[in-house]
């Protein structure tokens, strides 16, 4: 019923908004409301064919120029749709809701909203948390998933490796409930806790000791910053302790990697800099393989001396990847 209401209001506005309303440069705008008080912009860029929702990376506008290049040409063979998450404007900007469950349960909420049905999600960079997200709890909501230069730990925990942050995370979400939970419940958080959390927290406790040994200068303090409580509203922050465990993907998946990234003009000269730049780097091989291993039916594909917008670094190539991956899948 909603959604005949939707396309009957869309029909009535359409010859107001005229014949370029749904250009690239022109999408039709909306606000979804996703939980209370919070609004979520949603952009529809038009076009004809599979319905597909670009999720941007941190701090990129859903209509910033480098979007709107990208869309101009997925929008020859897709009707293609975006969204601002909830942190940036124009969205809202509340102080709370910014676990990964979350950010994907808003995105959930738009595509029911605009009556999308099975979409295909393409998420850059930080979206690829959101993606893992509905892609191991509801994969029978999309079609299929695309990490552009998204599949890193935050999509994608590495069983063997770790990741002090998550792990940190879950550890103390998983003891927050504890504390409230009903009997029932804390059945099922306590051997969580003993057998998964507390295990791999030691783990990566244990591996950081070792290297604070033989380290001549301490490595940045893992886990980042203090508890929302101790401190005023920090959105990279609240993103950084949002960041949940996924260890499995359900859904078909396309994950594009830019491996080896393209020296940026931007980067660092200095000694400091370069040896960060070096170490960042030397993680992308080992998470690609466990992206691989952990997702056996995934389509992984490395594009070397790209940059981490490889949407607009490595247009033709993406576009070649998506519309292969896009054919394989079901109508």
């Amino acid at each position: 019923m909603r959604h005949a209401i939707k396309v009957a209001l869309m029909l009535v506005a359409a010859p107001l908004l005229g014949a370029d309303a749904q250009s690239a440069a022109n999408p039709v705008r909306r606000f979804v409301t996703v939980d209370t008080g919070v609004n979520i912009e949603t952009l529809d860029f038009g076009g004809a064919g599979r319905p597909i929702v670009f999720l941007p990376g941190k701090a990129v506008a859903a209509d910033s120029r480098n979007v709107i290049d990208f869309v101009r040409a997925l929008r020859t063979t897709y009707h293609v749709y975006s969204m601002t998450r909830r942190g940036f404007a124009p969205s809202s900007i509340p102080r709370k809701g910014y676990g990964s469950d979350r950010l994907a349960d808003d995105v959930l909420a738009v595509l029911d909203s605009l009556g999308l049905q099975r979409p295909v999600l393409i998420g850059h960079s930080m979206a690829g948390g959101e993606l893992s997200s509905i892609g191991s709890r509801f994969p029978s909501k999309v079609a299929g998933l695309i990490y552009l230069d998204a599949g890193y730990r935050y999509a994608l925990y590495d069983t063997i490796i770790g990741d002090f942050q998550i792990a940190k995370n879950e550890a103390y979400r998983h003891l927050s409930q504890l504390l409230f939970a009903p009997p029932r419940d804390q059945k099922l958080l306590i051997p969580t806790i003993l057998d998964a959390d507390l295990p791999a927290l030691i783990k990566l406790l244990e591996a950081r000791r070792e290297l604070l040994k033989v380290s001549k200068t301490a490595p940045p303090t893992p886990g980042g910053a203090p508890l929302a409580y101790e401190q005023p509203f920090n959105l990279d922050d609240a993103l950084i302790t949002g960041r949940q465990r996924y260890t499995h993907i359900d859904a078909p998946v396309l994950a594009i990697y830019a491996s080896p990234h393209s020296a940026r003009a931007n980067q660092g000269t200095d000694s400091l800099s370069i040896k960060i730049s070096e170490a960042s780097e030397a993680q992308i091989e080992p998470q690609i393989k466990a992206f691989e291993r952990q997702v056996p039916k995934a389509k992984v594909v490395r594009l070397p001396n790209a940059d981490h917008f490889v949407y607009r670094s490595n247009e033709d190539d993406v576009l070649r990847e998506i519309r292969a991956f896009v054919a394989t899948l079901p109508p």
